[in-house]
């Protein structure tokens, strides 16, 4: 056997080292995620940018010739005009009413699906059927039930006895509105009672106990234990179902149409029947900025407040 000498003599003092070869890594870094960047740029911050570029101009297809650059009078134009504004309203209280919904069902369904009962399992897969519809079914299915002639639900409270004839839900102001607001709820509530679960699940044992050995009733428990733990996932809900009410469109244009008359018409409806009824891009872009602007401001506002009040030491 043929033993090589190793040379372990350390390197003398003042000796320089050899310099490094090839790039750093934090360039290195950049260099492999670009194309992905690249490929965001093209399909995310360009249409972005694009449509706040067309919110700054004058852009009509049926009149082509007026089209110009008009800085942020298509914003202005939004202060005063009476329907944007009365579905502005509109839309803060579909989001108050389907974000209020979403959260008080969500959380009592959570604590419920958390709970050992039999047939936990299956209930827990039915839970997420609501949320594999697509809107549009969605809005579909919701139609066809409270339709004023051959709508399910008539037909069931006529059969208990609770009318004498059926009854057109749809085109009382009210009653679209509720209609569409819970039907919103329905498609949405899976996600927020997933999220709400997962947080359930992180809550030690010990910490229950504990409370019960303190003699701590139901109430005391859920908002000395269970509430604190659950303020980071209700900060994920709140910001995205706030996201979502605020973008609904599919669901209310199958189910109302936005009517009647501005009952249901909300800023997304009031958006696409700008841009693609009225060919009005450039007013449609504003409409579509304003949404993200209002979701932007109110998702800080979530965060400032609960993201320190949910911060829990163990």
């Amino acid at each position: 056997m043929t033993l090589t000498a190793v040379d372990t003599e350390k390197p003398r003092a003042g000796s320089a080292r050899p310099p490094r070869q090839g790039i750093g890594d934090t360039a290195r870094a950049y260099l492999l995620n670009a194309p992905a960047m690249i490929v965001i740029g093209l399909l995310v911050a360009y249409p972005i940018g694009y449509s706040f570029w067309l919110s700054l101009h004058r852009y009509n297809l049926k009149l082509p010739a007026l089209e110009r650059f008009v800085w942020f009078q298509n914003y202005i134009a939004l202060v005063g005009d009476p329907i944007f504004l009365s579905s502005l309203r509109v839309t803060v209280a579909f989001v108050v009413v389907v974000l209020g919904l979403t959260v008080v069902l969500g959380t009592a369904l959570a604590l419920v699906l958390n709970e050992t009962f039999l047939g936990r399992g299956v209930l827990r897969s039915l839970v997420l059927l609501p949320w594999a519809m697509p809107g549009v079914v969605n809005g579909l299915m919701w139609r066809t039930i409270f339709d004023a002639k051959t709508g399910a639900l008539n037909g069931l409270l006529l059969q208990l006895g609770l009318i004498d004839s059926y009854q057109a839900w749809l085109t009382s102001p009210s009653g679209a509105f509720f209609i569409t607001a819970f039907a919103q709820v329905w498609n949405t509530l899976p996600f927020t009672v997933i999220i709400l679960l997962a947080g359930l699940s992180t809550i030690p044992s010990e910490q229950y106990d504990a409370a019960k050995v303190d003699r701590a009733g139901v109430v005391q428990r859920f908002t000395q234990v269970t509430l604190p733990w659950l303020l980071h996932p209700l900060l994920i809900v709140l910001i995205l179902e706030t996201m979502n009410a605020f973008r609904a469109f599919d669901t209310i244009y199958v189910l109302t149409g936005g009517g009647p008359g501005d009952a249901t018409n909300v800023i997304a409806v009031l958006n696409v029947r700008t841009v693609l009824t009225y060919t009005d891009f450039g007013l449609g872009s504003a409409y579509s900025w304003v949404i993200t602007i209002v979701t932007l401001v109110i998702s800080i506002g979530y965060i400032s407040t609960l993201y320190q009040r949910g911060r829990i030491e163990v």
